[in-house]
């Protein structure tokens, strides 16, 4: 029995993901890095930190890993702090009052940095509906590794097994597995289908999940 929702947040509650995929860009190019589109696609769903610190091990830089990984965290925390509007994905709203009404414990478990969820939060006024938010940088680990969602579950005070995750990578639907989760892909317009395809179901929208909820 699902007795609490834990939600990703870049491609499930906000369509934040081609704001990432440009500020990452811009900083491949500051340090002059040759990422392919491919190798890009690979960090969706993984902490900044742990991205760097694999690419930093894939190509020659002339900073430090962790220079570079503060260059990237001042410039993303500037970048969505300027950010005059930050859109929610459709429907999300009428599905988190019905999950509220029903007294649904929900929580945030995010790979981005602690700082940006705050922004992005407190921007789209998504704040009021979670009990809990964590980062992996809380948890100690990134996705796919299941801690973030397990320390969401912690916090919330619900066995693991009677969460379910609302996901839309694959390395977030293997962290929920991972955790003993259930987890369903919300496929939004820049999903990929293929990388969802291990998820226990995968809905188009959020009439849908609230239908299946």
């Amino acid at each position: 029995m699902i007795k609490a929702i834990i939600f990703d947040m870049d491609g499930v509650l906000v369509d934040s993901e081609p704001f990432h995929i440009e500020i990452e860009k811009q900083q491949f190019l500051q340090s002059k890095l040759s990422v392919s589109n491919e190798e890009h696609l690979r960090y969706m769903g993984v902490a900044s930190d742990v991205m760097w610190k694999e690419i930093a091990e894939r190509h020659s830089i002339n900073v430090s890993v962790e220079d570079l990984i503060e260059q990237f965290k001042i410039k993303s925390i500037q970048y969505f702090s300027e950010l005059e509007e930050i859109p929610v994905m459709p429907g999300l709203i009428d599905l988190l009052e019905t999950l509220s009404r029903k007294n649904f414990p929900m929580a945030v478990a995010s790979s981005s940095y602690p700082e940006i969820i705050k922004i992005i939060l407190e921007k789209t006024g998504l704040r009021k509906y979670f009990k809990v938010v964590v980062s992996s940088q809380e948890a100690g680990k990134s996705k796919p590794e299941p801690d973030v969602f397990l320390l969401a579950a912690r916090k919330l005070g619900i066995p693991a097994k009677e969460c379910v995750v609302i996901e839309d990578s694959a390395n977030g639907i293997k962290a929920a597995q991972a955790a003993g989760m259930s987890c369903v892909a919300y496929q939004g317009s820049g999903a990929n289908f293929q990388s969802q395809k291990e998820a226990d179901a995968i809905v188009k929208s959020y009439a849908q999940l609230d239908m299946m909820l």
